[in-house]
C-alpha cells in the first residue's frame, strides 16, 4: 500500500522543487550527453588522406601511392562511435526523465541507475578496443610484424586519442552518477 503525501514545507501541496542533488545529477547528465556527443563527432568525422611511397623494385624510385584512413575502416572505432551516439541519446531521454518526474518517481529512478551502470560498461568496452587498436597504430606489433601507421596518418590518430579521451571523460559521469544514486540510497537509510 502506498502512502500518500499531502504536505509541503510552509504548506506547499503538489509542488516540487530542484533540490541540491538533483541539480547535480542534471549537470553531470548534461555533461556526459556534451563529452559523448563530441566524442562521436570527433570520431565520426575523421579521415586523412595521404600519399605513401612504396618501394616495388629496388632498383626503380618508389611509387606514391594515395592512401586514406577513415574511422569506419577499424571496427573498434565504429563501435566507439556507436557507443558513444547511444549514450549521447541514452542522456538525452534520461535528462527529459528527470526532469518530467523532478527525481520523484522511485521505478524512475531506479531504471535510470540501471541504465548509467550499463553506459558505463558500454563505453569502458569501446574505450578498451579503441585504446588497444590505437595503441598498435601508435608503437605498431613486431611480433607479427604489423608497422605503426600514426607517424604516417598523425592527425587521424590525434583525433582518435582526442575522442577516446572525450569518451573517457563521459564515462566517469556515468559512474559519477552510478556513485550519486547510491549515496543518496544511503542518505535515506
Amino acid at each position: 500500500m502506498e502512502m500518500q503525501y499531502n504536505g509541503g514545507i510552509n504548506g506547499d501541496v503538489g509542488k516540487r522543487s530542484v533540490g541540491k542533488g538533483n541539480r547535480r545529477d542534471l549537470a553531470v547528465r548534461f555533461l556526459a550527453l556534451v563529452l559523448t556527443l563530441t566524442a562521436a563527432v570527433v570520431l565520426g568525422v575523421n579521415k586523412q588522406s595521404t600519399t605513401v611511397p612504396v618501394k616495388i623494385v629496388p632498383s626503380l624510385p618508389p611509387v606514391e601511392l594515395p592512401v586514406t584512413a577513415k574511422w569506419h575502416d577499424m571496427s573498434a572505432f565504429v563501435y566507439l562511435v556507436i557507443a558513444n551516439a547511444i549514450a549521447c541519446f541514452y542522456a538525452t531521454m534520461s535528462l527529459i526523465l528527470t526532469l518530467a518526474t523532478s527525481g520523484g518517481n522511485k521505478k524512475v529512478n531506479l531504471m535510470v541507475t540501471i541504465l548509467d551502470i550499463v553506459m558505463v560498461a558500454l563505453l569502458f568496452s569501446a574505450i578498451g578496443a579503441t585504446g588497444a587498436v590505437g595503441l598498435i597504430g601508435a608503437k605498431g606489433n613486431s611480433h607479427v610484424q604489423w608497422g605503426k601507421v600514426c607517424n604516417v596518418f598523425d592527425k587521424f590518430c590525434h583525433q582518435v586519442a582526442a575522442a577516446t579521451i572525450l569518451a573517457f571523460n563521459g564515462s566517469i559521469c556515468y559512474l559519477l552518477l552510478v556513485v550519486l544514486a547510491t549515496i543518496n540510497v544511503y542518505k535515506k537509510l
